[in-house]
């Protein structure tokens, strides 16, 4: 590196989605064109979206060049004796303006297997939701093959679901095999492996613009699904000014600082930081050079920024690989 590290944004990579809405431009202030504007994809390495630098000496980078460039400065140690110079996470908002389809994920190995990729296993936050919106997450009992493919034929599968209603705060802890769905109204922080491999079982028999409907992946969704019941949702306390626990997995830690004041910051160096902003507005303070952010912004810090401060009024996600 020819310069000091920084604080690093990105450009938002905007997805349309045919149950997407608007609520990203009039609710974070993000740059969107399109009234169905699904997701902000706010720091990626999936290939054909990598996401570019917008701010400081780097900015019009590619992520993956600087990570090419000096892996264990930015990565850290730890993460690229892992990973080598693949970045494992993928982080997102997704606006549900209407329902997602009801979808699984496959585990790492058969994504390794069939796509050549990590398999997904994410979290989501709750940052907004409507009066009685809901989310599906799961089976309600401990279920079979046999059964989800009665009910799937039956157009009810629905019925054997958990379906949970949401609150802003809210947190999902969405282990690969999982049935799930994000259902209308709801804004999410999204936090996954990187990969974009999705097995979509039904669609409520939607339709796009062009009257066609959306590829179903029943099939190939068998032997991914966990047909047990899981306990997907996640309490966790919110002191102010301390990062407070809220899943810990062999993926991804992500920790919920509520704001109030000043918070020193001190690292390992053995791991990058991402702080995802929920809610508020606050300062990253790094060698007496102050980084504003806002809700909806999604910083990313090197792992040789060792020592910093957090300042101002906001609900953080902070995120790193332990």
């Amino acid at each position: 590196m020819h310069t000091k590290l920084y604080p690093l944004q990105f450009e938002p990579i905007f997805k349309e989605r045919i149950w997407g809405g608007e609520k990203l431009r009039t609710q974070f202030n993000k740059k969107t064109v399109s009234p169905i504007t699904g997701e902000s994809w706010e720091l990626s390495t999936v290939e054909g979206d990598i996401s570019v630098v917008v701010n400081g000496f780097y900015q019009g980078k590619l992520f993956t060049e600087l990570i090419e460039s000096s892996p264990e400065e930015l990565l850290g140690a730890h993460v690229f004796k892992q990973f080598g110079t693949q970045f494992p996470l993928l982080f997102k908002f997704l606006d549900a303006k209407e329902d997602l389809s009801i979808q699984v994920h496959p585990n790492d190995f058969l994504a390794k297997k069939r796509h050549n990729s990590f398999g997904k296993t994410e979290m989501w936050y709750v940052v907004q939701a409507d009066p009685d919106s809901r989310i599906i997450v799961g089976f309600k009992e401990n279920s079979s093959e046999e059964e989800y493919l009665i009910n799937l034929k039956n157009k009810s599968l629905v019925s054997i679901l958990e379906t949970i209603k949401v609150n802003v705060g809210d947190v999902f802890f969405i282990e690969t095999g999982t049935v799930h769905a994000i259902g209308a109204g709801v804004v999410i922080a999204e936090i996954q492996q990187t990969s974009d491999v999705t097995y979509r079982l039904y669609d409520f028999d939607r339709k796009d613009a062009s009257g066609a409907t959306r590829e179903l992946h029943v099939d190939m969704a068998l032997e991914a699904i966990n047909y047990k019941k899981v306990k997907t949702q996640r309490s966790y306390k919110k002191e102010e000014n301390k990062s407070n626990p809220v899943v810990d997995c062999p993926y991804f830690t992500t920790h919920f600082i509520p704001l109030t004041s000043e918070m020193a910051i001190h690292k390992k160096g053995d791991c990058f930081t991402v702080y995802m902003c929920v809610d508020g507005n606050f300062t990253i303070e790094v060698d007496h050079t102050f980084y504003n952010y806002k809700k909806g912004d999604t910083v990313f810090l090197p792992a040789a920024l060792k020592q910093y401060k957090l300042d101002g009024k906001a609900s953080i996600l902070e995120i790193y690989i332990s």
